[in-house]
C-alpha cells in the first residue's frame, strides 16, 4: 500500500540537496535538525494502528467496516464511497489508511482547501488506478464547482471536462476506473444534500473513553519507548477530553517532564504533577476553557449571555468559541446554549469553586419535589 500525498514538495524537514562543498558548521547544525524533524515525523507515523484489530476504540464502526471490507475483497471490487464525520483527533485520518492498507491499495490524501480549481480535482482523480482510494479532509470545505466534478465521478465514474468556450464549448467524458471516494468532515451538515447522498456508508466517530485512552497511551508509550505504567497511563486518558490525539500530545509533554524532574518514568504522580503545570486539570479543561467559564459567571452572574458579548469580554473571536470551546464544554455539561445565550451549569460552578446561584437550588428543589410525586 503506497501513500500519496497533494501537499506541495519543499515542505520543512525535506533532506537538503547534496552540495560539493564541505558544509560548514551551521549547515551541519540545520541538517541535524532536519534529521531530528524526520525522525521526529517517523515517530508520529509508527504511532498510527496499522490494522483494524490495532485501532482501539470505536467497536461498533470497526464492526460495519471489517464487513464492507471482506465483502468488497470477496466481489473483486472496490469500497463503497464513505463519509467520515466526527470532532477532530478521533482518528478519521487513521481509519483511512488502515482502509488502503487492509485492501491493498493506494490511498491519495488531499484536503479540500487544496482543491481550488476544478483542474486541481481534475488531476487527482485522472491519475487512480483501479481500487484507489482518494481521501478529501475537511470536504465540506470544497468549493461548489469542485463538488460537481465529483457527482459523475462518484456515481458513474467519469469526468466531464468542457473544452472550449462560448457557441464552441463541448463536454467530453473521460472515462474513471473504480475508486473509492473517503470524505472526512467536523461539520457534516455543512454538506450539501447532494454530496451527502452519494456516500454509501456514512459513520460518526464518537469519543473515546478513559479506558480506550488509556489503552491507547500504553500502546504509544511502548512505540516511543517511555516507561509508563497503568495508573501513570489512565490519568493522562482522563485529562485527554476523549481524544486520542489530544493524548498522544499529553503524552510526549508527561515525558518531557519525567526526563528533566524525574527517572523518565511517567507514573501517577508524575503526571498528576506534570499536568498541573501544564495547566490542563482532571477533566481536560486548559487555562483558556476555565477563563472562559469564570468569565461567564464572574462578569455575568453565569448568564444568559451572547456570544458576542462573551467574545469580547474574553478576546476570543466568536468563532473559536464556537467551534473549539464550546463543544466540549457542552459535552461534559458545563456549558449550556439556550435561546437567550450561554449559561454556565452548576458543575461549572462547582468545579472552579464557586457557590451555585439559588436559582439553580430552587430549580433542584422543584425537580426532587416533582420526582417525589411521580411527575414528568
Amino acid at each position: 500500500m503506497a501513500i500519496i500525498s497533494s501537499r506541495p514538495s519543499g515542505a520543512e524537514g525535506e533532506p537538503a540537496k547534496s552540495r560539493t562543498a564541505p558544509a560548514e558548521p551551521a549547515q551541519r547544525s540545520r541538517a541535524a535538525v532536519q534529521s531530528e524533524r524526520a525522525h521526529e515525523d517517523q515517530h508520529e507515523e509508527s504511532l498510527r494502528p496499522k490494522s483494524l484489530g490495532d485501532y482501539a476504540g470505536q467497536k461498533d464502526l470497526k464492526a460495519v467496516l471489517g464487513i464492507a471490507v471482506a465483502a468488497a475483497k470477496s466481489r473483486g471490487e472496490s469500497l463503497d464511497h464513505l463519509l467520515f464525520y466526527g470532532p477532530p483527533g478521533l482518528g478519521k485520518t487513521s481509519i483511512s489508511l488502515i482502509l488502503a492498507r487492509e485492501m491493498n491499495v493506494q490511498i491519495h490524501l488531499t484536503t479540500a482547501p487544496a482543491l481550488e480549481r476544478p483542474r486541481d480535482i481534475a488531476g487527482l482523480l485522472v491519475k487512480l488506478q483501479r481500487g484507489d482510494i482518494l481521501f478529501i479532509d475537511e470536504i465540506h470545505r470544497l468549493p461548489r464547482i469542485t463538488e460537481e466534478i465529483l457527482y459523475p465521478a462518484m456515481e458513474d465514474y467519469r469526468l466531464d471536462i468542457t473544452i472550449g468556450k462560448g457557441q464552441n464549448a463541448r463536454i467530453t467524458s473521460v472515462p474513471l476506473p473504480r475508486f473509492t471516494l473517503i470524505g472526512a468532515t467536523t461539520r457534516v451538515g455543512a454538506l450539501s444534500s447532494p454530496l451527502r447522498d452519494r456516500f454509501g456508508l456514512i459513520q460518526r466517530l464518537r469519543f473515546y473513553d478513559v479506558e480506550e485512552l488509556a489503552g491507547i497511551v500504553i500502546r504509544n508509550a511502548v512505540l516511543l519507548n517511555i516507561p509508563i505504567d497503568e495508573p501513570g497511563a489512565a490519568e493522562i486518558a482522563r485529562r485527554a477530553r476523549g481524544t486520542p490525539r489530544i493524548a498522544n500530545r499529553l503524552l510526549k509533554r508527561v515525558r518531557d517532564y519525567a526526563q528533566v524532574e524525574g527517572d523518565g518514568r511517567i507514573t501517577e504522580p508524575v503526571a498528576c504533577a506534570a499536568l498541573e503545570l501544564f495547566e490542563v486539570d482532571p477533566r481536560g479543561l486548559d487555562w483558556t476553557d476555565r477563563r472562559l467559564l469564570a468569565t461567564l459567571i464572574e462578569h455575568y452572574n453565569g448568564g444568559p449571555v451572547g456570544v458576542e458579548s462573551l467574545a469580547a469580554a474574553t478576546g476570543e473571536d466568536t468563532q473559536t468559541i464556537e467551534e473549539v470551546y464550546e463543544p466540549y464544554l457542552m459535552q461534559i455539561g458545563y456549558l449550556l446554549r439556550t435561546a437567550r445565550g450561554r449559561m454556565a451549569s452548576p458543575a461549572a460552578y462547582r468545579h472552579l469553586g464557586y457557590a451555585p446561584p439559588q436559582r439553580f437550588e430552587q430549580v433542584s428543589l422543584l425537580d426532587s419535589i416533582d420526582s417525589a410525586h411521580g411527575r414528568n
